[in-house]
């Protein structure tokens, strides 16, 4: 599907609602979230990790690789959103040396994945793709 979104309120309802259809499987729910720089993955992960009554205040975690939040709502049964930004590395193999094939195990795990090429060699297959697109100042195009 393709969406046009307009503003920043559309892109959090837009996470929200993403967020409120996500069902707990057998493994870790992982989202990789492409698109370049501004084009809307942290905003959407703002948005996401509200919708499970997160109060902390969420930014990319560029330099320190990954953000677990635990959930204060159990939508779902999920209890932690974890949250990566890939950039920096190198492949996958730096994951693996952060507990990756820990985290992928656990069901009661959201994986969000900034910048998912530069470990595309670790990641499983049942992952859900949204690819965002920067349009100009307000708009974006999100396809899920």
């Amino acid at each position: 599907m393709k969406k046009n979104i307009k503003n920043l309120e559309e892109m959090r309802k837009f996470a929200i609602s993403i967020a409120n259809k996500t069902k707990i499987g057998k493994k870790a729910t992982i989202f990789c979230l492409y698109g370049d720089l501004g084009s809307g993955k942290t905003t959407f992960t703002k948005g996401f990790v509200s919708a499970f009554g997160v109060k902390q205040n969420v930014t990319s975690p560029t330099f320190v690789i990954e953000k677990i939040y635990k959930l204060p709502k159990l939508l779902g049964k999920f209890k932690h959103i974890i949250h990566i930004d890939a950039y920096r590395l190198n492949g996958g193999e730096e994951m693996i040396e952060l507990g990756w094939e820990e985290i992928i195990e656990n069901p009661e795990n959201i994986i969000l994945i900034e910048w998912p090429e530069k470990i595309a060699n670790i990641l499983p297959k049942n992952i859900k793709k949204i690819e965002f697109t920067f349009v100009d100042e307000n708009q974006r195009v999100v396809k899920y």
